[in-house]
């Protein structure tokens, strides 16, 4: 399976501080855990849901959780949990599968479930039944539906927001595609439309939909929420799924699955702008080219904080309305703090979000007895 494709040897002064694979042969499930750094507090990181994850990514992803608390300037570390599973299976299964994870890690106080790609507010509800600690809950136990309401694409359109004045662009009238158009794509396509941004792509698993004089979003997203795929929309074009990355527009968004830019296609991209909606959607090498290309790129860490915000607010007892305010003005005021050093060391957006994540991560580990724990 692939959750098997281990490499549990590394580490570095921030951690992994705990790596737990779960098998349970009756199910047939194979998961992982990674608690990466819970030095400013328990972590916080989504459970991941797809046939070929790996802990290799659960390690990368549960890192950029790390770093986006720590950016975020919030009290918890990073971490991440992953099933290899298909997502749509019958729902019976996929709530025992849920629940026997969710109980195999009951002991691990160091990290607090939150949804990700494959799983959603009912699932949440469903860990919190069985072990009392998740975030994402849905509203009628007291939580924030934060992929109901779209947190992670509300904060990725405050993000672009404050970077378009770094380079002479604004909202209405610029031209947006969404590669990954789920539940931070959909939301982040409707809240920028919103401000007269014009979706001229999308692409899902399926394919792509395309329309240089704009797709209805509403529209687009009523049909998906239907359980149509974008490529089926009437309202554009239909082309290959991949098609989505040579898509001439002003902001691009990657919010699916990483590494979907890499070396070998980022010149592909014709953009001004692209805003990482998903977690470590770009490869290193890829942003680097970006960066000599003139083209900014906003890392994930920075602008998809949304959905950490908002669950930490949750899991702090502040309502749906503090949260949203504040997943606005801690990612305004992070990505207008990460390019203007940028603009003034001259290194890239992603070097110095790092800086600044890493400088809150190490004072907070200051101040622990052991480093990492």
């Amino acid at each position: 399976m692939p959750i098997n494709s281990l490499q549990l040897d590394f580490h570095d002064e921030f951690g992994p501080h705990k790596v737990i694979r779960v098998y349970e042969p009756k199910l047939d499930l194979y998961g992982a855990l990674v608690v990466d750094n819970i030095a400013a507090g328990p972590s916080i990181g989504g459970l991941r849901m797809a046939p070929d994850v790996t802990i290799g990514e659960c390690f990368r992803l549960a890192r950029a959780m790390t770093l986006k608390n720590a950016a975020a300037g919030l009290p918890h570390g990073g971490g991440k949990s992953v099933l290899a599973s298909d997502p749509r299976m019958p729902a019976g299964q996929k709530e025992a599968r849920i629940r026997a994870f969710a109980c195999a890690l009951a002991s691990e106080e160091g990290y607090i479930f939150g949804p990700d790609m494959g799983t959603d507010e009912q699932c949440m509800a469903w860990v919190r039944d069985e072990i009392g600690r998740a975030v994402g809950l849905p509203r009628v136990i007291g939580g924030i539906p934060l992929d109901e309401l779209g947190a992670t694409g509300f904060g990725l359109m405050h993000s672009i927001q404050a970077a378009l004045p770094f380079i002479g662009l604004t909202l209405d009238g610029a031209r947006m595609a969404v590669q990954g158009f789920g539940s931070v794509g959909m939301h982040a396509a409707r809240f920028l439309a919103e401000k007269g941004t014009i979706l001229v792509a999308a692409s899902d698993s399926d394919g792509a939909v395309a329309n240089p004089g704009g797709l209805d979003v509403a529209a687009l997203i009523a049909h998906k929420r239907a359980g149509g795929s974008v490529s089926t929309f009437a309202g554009g074009q239909a082309c290959e799924r991949d098609a989505i990355i040579a898509v001439e527009c002003d902001i691009w968004i990657p919010a699916a699955r990483p590494d979907v830019v890499t070396i070998d296609n980022v010149d592909q991209l014709q953009t001004r702008i692209v805003a990482q909606g998903a977690n470590i959607p770009l490869t290193e090498a890829a942003e680097k080219r970006l960066h000599e290309r003139g083209v900014l790129c906003l890392p994930d860490f920075i602008a998809n904080a949304g959905g950490v915000i908002c669950a930490a607010m949750e899991y702090h007892g502040v309502g749906e309305t503090a949260a949203f305010a504040e997943i606005a003005d801690r990612i305004a005021h992070n990505t207008d703090e990460m390019l203007s050093r940028s603009k003034a060391d001259n290194t890239t957006p992603r070097q110095a979000a790092l800086d600044m994540a890493i400088v809150r991560l190490r004072a907070a580990m200051s101040t622990r007895r052991w480093s990492i724990f």
